[in-house]
């Protein structure tokens, strides 16, 4: 299976960072072959410029290289997997204006011609994965409606392939976790990452 890494975290030192290494390893270790897409150290550009909102609805309407590069893996994926730290009860901006600016029509759907419905444009993507660490308790993002694991798990997937399969991996209160909450949670994504 060809596996799509997304990680958006802008410190190169931080857990995060971790745990997208132990995703990696663990997939690559079960016979994956993993590509990356660490979006802070590309320097992606998270805001949709005028030009290319001009050109959402055009055949074209990808400008950028870096972004045609990106729906390019995304087109080879197999499966993707989202590594990001929940802010604000959502996901980095940065991932955000990936999706904005990436998952554009040609690429995430097509809009049917006669009917100008929404068509799945990811039907190769079988698997997606959620990988996040949150600030607050399971209660409080719950109540919050968990905007990032929304996103990913229902909007993101309404593009791939009718029977695509999610995983949600969370570490909840990351702001009390402990050395050992933090171990055991890189022990459950090697565990689930090797075990697709």
């Amino acid at each position: 299976m060809r596996v799509l890494v997304v990680q958006a975290h802008p410190h190169a030192e931080s857990f995060n960072q971790a745990i997208c290494e132990v995703a990696i390893r663990s997939l690559q270790a079960n016979g994956h072959a993993v590509d990356l897409i660490d979006l802070y150290a590309e320097g992606f550009v998270a805001a949709m410029s005028a030009a290319e909102r001009l050109a959402y609805e055009c055949p074209e309407p990808i400008l950028s290289e870096q972004v045609r590069r990106h729906a390019a893996l995304v087109g080879q994926a197999d499966a993707v997997v989202f590594v990001y730290p929940t802010w604000w009860f959502g996901v980095p901006a940065v991932l955000k204006g990936w999706l904005d600016r990436v998952m554009v029509p040609g690429v995430a759907f097509r809009l049917d011609a006669k009917t100008n419905k929404v068509k799945r444009g990811l039907g190769n993507v079988r698997r997606i994965a959620g990988i996040t660490t949150y600030g607050s308790s399971r209660c409080n993002v719950a109540l919050m409606s968990d905007g990032g694991r929304r996103l990913i798990g229902r909007c993101f997937r309404l593009m791939t392939h009718t029977w695509c399969r999610r995983t949600w991996l969370g570490l909840y209160d990351m702001d009390r976790a402990t050395d050992a909450d933090r171990q055991r949670f890189l022990e459950r994504v090697a565990e689930v990452m090797g075990s697709w």
